[in-house]
């Protein structure tokens, strides 16, 4: 009897054991999958939710509120100019592979994001670098063209990462960073795997692999949570299941703020695009809480420029393009243009598909007609942002503080008013912080009068997560799932 006792505690202690072992790995849901894992080759937003501050690490860092933090760099100084910023690197860091991280491959990373060929979606955060200088294996000063207070904020991006000139070839399919996590696997069309990093120079991570699966339909997203087949979903594509998830003990719900700026962006080169009062009069035609209703079933906040409301810089300019069919009907008029049909690209996520079927009815009540045409990631990257061939697409800026893609000759809407071009250069050149927020200011208020793209709101941050699992991002200051202080509750 008591031989029984001891085998049946023992196996009792062997299962708790293995219950135990299991949680400390996790399966996250994305909405959609990354066309490649090299953030410094390419612009989707879903890259960075894998490999952010996971697999790769910049000089700089964003934390969870938003603020720059060091990473490979644990300290710079500035020069008095504002001109020279001189990186002091962390020692013994070694990439995956195991070769070691120094300031040659600082410098390989910077000369190839500014290069004249490079494929880096953010190239303008490295425009201002007129060299870079490896002073010794642990300090690199890279020289400016001219003062730019917000440089080690631009480090801090996805598209900044430090890379190795040995690995970078195969970054897309195999990437090789610095993080606390490595590469472990990648089953397309499903799934993609990491897994702790054991030479990790930092504070070990608590988890020793996570996964990311991407489940686009909110049916099925909905679906696999209840099931537990998902941990977490940072980014939650049905809303409308989130008061039936809070009502579960098993989950939490998790609500905070993002940088995307959700836009119907028009194409400023494309007629009768090119007429500010078309533009216009696509504006007043655009109810943003029906939209925000009908799609984000509540969630998200009205804005009238590309800026975030929670930025204490923002000013609140709806009211300079509110609802109003009759004076979209009159701008039209004046603008001698009837009968008009315009086409309207919708990529995957929620907002762009259920917004766009609003945003369409919106149009066709003061007369314009729209041929909607849903595209997956990768075609709208091709033909929207890289192509240029649209009208009208809704799409999320998640990139942060990111107003100055409006002074870019090349970006998919083709703005650059030259006035704002030089407001951007006037900002870069700005380092006292009262005259950067009237610039930013200034800038808000020329894009909302010149009626550049239709503003409809700022996208919420409405994530899903088991109960006991601590760390996850309340708000999205950069577009990430930092899995770095992620675990399980004891």
């Amino acid at each position: 009897m008591l031989d029984r006792l001891m085998r049946s505690a023992a196996a009792l202690a062997l299962l708790s054991g293995a219950a135990l072992a299991a949680e400390d790995t996790i399966t996250i849901g994305m909405v959609l999958e990354p066309p490649g894992l090299d953030p410094t080759a390419g612009a989707a937003a879903a890259i960075d939710e894998v490999v952010y501050a996971n697999v790769f690490e910049g000089l700089t860092r964003f934390g969870p509120d938003g603020s720059v933090r060091p990473a490979l760099a644990e300290s710079w100084d500035v020069a008095d100019d504002g001109k020279v910023y001189t990186f002091h690197l962390r020692t013994g860091v070694t990439f995956h592979d195991g070769t070691a991280m120094d300031g040659e491959d600082v410098k390989f990373s910077l000369d190839r994001a500014r290069a004249e060929d490079s494929a880096n979606a953010q190239k303008a955060l490295f425009a201002g670098i007129e060299s870079v200088e490896v002073v010794d294996p642990a300090t690199v000063k890279v020289t400016l063209t001219a003062p730019d207070g917000n440089f080690p904020f631009n480090m801090a991006w996805g598209d900044a990462v430090i890379v190795a000139p040995e690995t970078i070839a195969d970054a897309a399919t195999r990437p090789v960073g610095t993080g606390p996590f490595r590469f472990a696997g990648w089953t397309q069309g499903d799934r993609v795997e990491i897994e702790r990093n054991p030479d990790y120079w930092g504070e070990p991570v608590a988890l020793s692999k996570a996964t990311f699966r991407f489940i686009s339909d909110p049916t099925a997203a909905f679906a696999a949570m209840m099931a537990g087949d998902l941990d977490a979903f940072p980014n939650f594509p049905a809303p409308e299941t989130l008061a039936q998830l809070a009502a579960d003990p098993r989950f939490k719900v998790i609500v905070g703020s993002t940088e995307g700026e959700t836009i119907l962006a028009m194409n400023n080169r494309q007629p009768p695009l090119d007429d500010v009062r078309v533009r216009e009069a696509i504006a007043h035609a655009i109810k943003r809480q029906d939209i925000i209703d009908g799609a984000m079933f509540g969630y998200g906040t009205p804005i009238g420029t590309h800026f975030a409301p929670h930025n204490p810089d923002y000013v609140d300019l709806t009211s300079l393009s509110g609802y109003d069919p009759e004076k979209s009907k009159a701008l039209l008029a004046e603008a001698g243009v009837a009968d008009l049909r315009l086409r309207l690209a919708l990529p995957p996520p929620t907002y762009a598909r259920r917004g766009g079927e609003i945003v369409a009815a919106q149009l066709a009540a003061v007369g314009i007609q729209t041929e909607i045409t849903n595209v997956e990631w990768a075609q709208w990257l091709e033909q929207v942002f890289k192509g240029k061939d649209f009208d009208l697409t809704i799409v999320s800026h998640t990139e942060p503080a990111d107003i100055n893609i409006y002074a870019r000759p090349d970006y998919y809407f083709q703005y650059a008013r030259p006035d704002f071009v030089a407001l951007m250069d006037r900002l870069t050149a700005t380092t006292d912080p009262a005259a950067r927020s009237a610039i930013l200011k200034e800038a808000q208020e020329m894009i909302a009068a010149d009626y550049v793209n239709g503003y409809l709101f700022q996208l919420a941050k409405t994530g899903v997560a088991d109960a006991r699992i601590e760390g996850l991002w309340e708000n999205s200051p950069t577009q990430a799932n930092d899995l770095t202080a992620v675990r399980w509750a004891e």
